[in-house]
């Protein structure tokens, strides 16, 4: 591996996935191993961790809700530090770095110190979870939208949300970060006219070997939020593409390599 591919007092923020090493990119692995120093989330699977040579120092900096080990402005001054003092850093974020990842914030403090940066996007929770569940997240005539939205706030900010933008009966909503909010996003879903029937699937612990999936619909998503998941980040996919059903089983088992003849 080229040591070269990340110049020394650059960062490179990548994309980690939603956990399986198996669905990192292999540009990410390259760069992981490139680096001098790994800053990671504490959404980042253990498998892509493992993938950080021994000789590379790793810090962690995870975040979750209601359990930060550092606030922004200390993680944004970590990363600036090593990087003015010359490491290769890889700045390593659960799913893609530009989706609820923070990216931007971080971004701004390396322009502001004239740091060098790059992107390497990764696989993001709402593709890992359609996947694993082998439905499409649009179908053509039913979802014709596919919207994204995060259902925590910053620290101690109202949420806000345009409700009735949302309660769209031809769109997938993806909501990250919505286990603890199913009963809002129900209540503020069925108010703004989303139907009680609507059909809702919530992963947890997306690609990873404790995924648990669970189908339900719209008004029965609080109960089964607080009584189905466990402890580890959730996903709601919430519209008509979730009853849809395909004429095939999904394969959970991994596929057998065949020759060509």
């Amino acid at each position: 591996m080229n040591d070269n591919m990340i110049a020394a007092g650059t960062v490179w923020l990548v994309g980690a996935g939603p956990g399986d090493p198996d669905l990192l990119t292999r540009k990410a692995e390259k760069l992981i191993r490139s680096a001098s120093v790994v800053f990671y989330d504490a959404l980042v699977g253990d498998g892509v961790l493992d993938l950080i040579p021994p000789h590379i120092i790793r810090v962690c900096v995870g975040k979750r809700s209601g359990r930060h080990s550092k606030d922004q402005r200390s993680i944004n001054d970590l990363i600036v530090e090593a990087a003015l003092a010359g490491e290769r850093v890889v700045r390593l974020k659960g799913g893609d770095p530009s989706i609820f990842g923070r990216a931007n914030e971080e971004m701004e403090a390396l322009a502001m110190h004239s740091i060098p940066y790059a992107i390497c996007p990764g696989i993001t929770a709402a593709s890992a979870a359609a996947a694993s569940i082998g439905k499409s997240l649009t179908l053509r005539g039913l979802a014709r939208k596919l919207t994204f939205v995060t259902a925590h706030a910053r620290g101690d900010e109202p949420l806000s949300i345009n409700w009735r933008a949302l309660a769209d009966p031809e769109a997938t909503l993806a909501v990250y970060m919505g286990k603890s909010s199913a009963d809002m996003v129900a209540r503020e879903l069925m108010a703004a006219g989303l139907a009680a029937d609507t059909p809702v699937c919530l992963i947890e612990n997306a690609s990873l070997p404790g995924e648990r999936q669970f189908f339900t619909r719209l008004d029965l998503l609080p109960l089964t939020a607080k009584t189905a998941l466990g402890c580890g980040p959730a996903l709601l996919l919430i519209g008509e593409a979730m009853a849809h059903r395909a004429d095939k089983q999904v394969m959970k088992a991994p596929l057998s390599r065949k020759t060509c003849a």
